[in-house]
């Protein structure tokens, strides 16, 4: 027997597949799939949720001195003149930061290698209201191993393993193949 199922397509096609369904599903909680697909992407993503949530505590917290644009009430960067050029004015802040051990590095690389990059572009105004905007200079990246370790690792910190479901919805009208929700917990 397999030790997976091939999906019908080359190594490199289901990888990618894989790899994108994967970040997907920790994106956004939860994709439409077919049975096969969600059951190989379920063993993915368990893997990585476990390491996230094995990691989730291990990392010492630093206090750094940082440069900081002094900005004016409308939130723009203040600008002073120096030697006849317009220089933007920095003040020197602390801030402390999550400095991770050498286990969590290692744990944030592996999930690199198999997490596709996210970009977002979803911004909230300041009346509370998300908003989705097609233009390149409203889109950021997420960091998403961060998400992984700082929101989806403590919700599961009391599981053993488990941490997806599949819901079966039907069969797909093309081809019949079935149809299934595969979502975290």
């Amino acid at each position: 027997m397999a030790m997976y199922r091939k999906l019908g397509k080359s190594s490199a096609q289901r990888k990618a597949l894989l790899r994108n369904q994967v970040t997907q599903l920790l994106y956004h909680g939860k994709i439409v799939t077919t049975e096969a697909r969600a059951k190989e992407v379920r063993k993915i993503a368990e893997k990585i949720i476990a390491m996230a949530v094995r990691e989730k505590d291990n990392f010492d917290e630093v206090t750094v001195k940082a440069k900081v644009a002094r900005k004016d009430a409308d939130g723009k960067r203040v600008k002073e003149v120096i030697d006849g050029k317009r220089r933007t004015v920095y003040d020197e802040v602390d801030k402390t930061i999550k400095k991770d051990r050498p286990s969590r590095l290692n744990a944030r690389r592996q999930m690199l290698k198999i997490l596709y990059p996210v970009t977002s572009s979803e911004t909230t105004r300041k009346d509370g209201k998300v908003v989705t905007s097609n233009k390149r200079k409203d889109k950021k990246k997420v960091n998403l191993p961060a998400k992984l370790f700082d929101e989806i690792a403590p919700k599961y910190a009391d599981r053993n393993g488990g941490y997806t479901r599949i819901v079966k919805l039907g069969q797909r009208k093309g081809d019949g193949a079935l149809q299934v929700i595969i979502e975290l917990v």
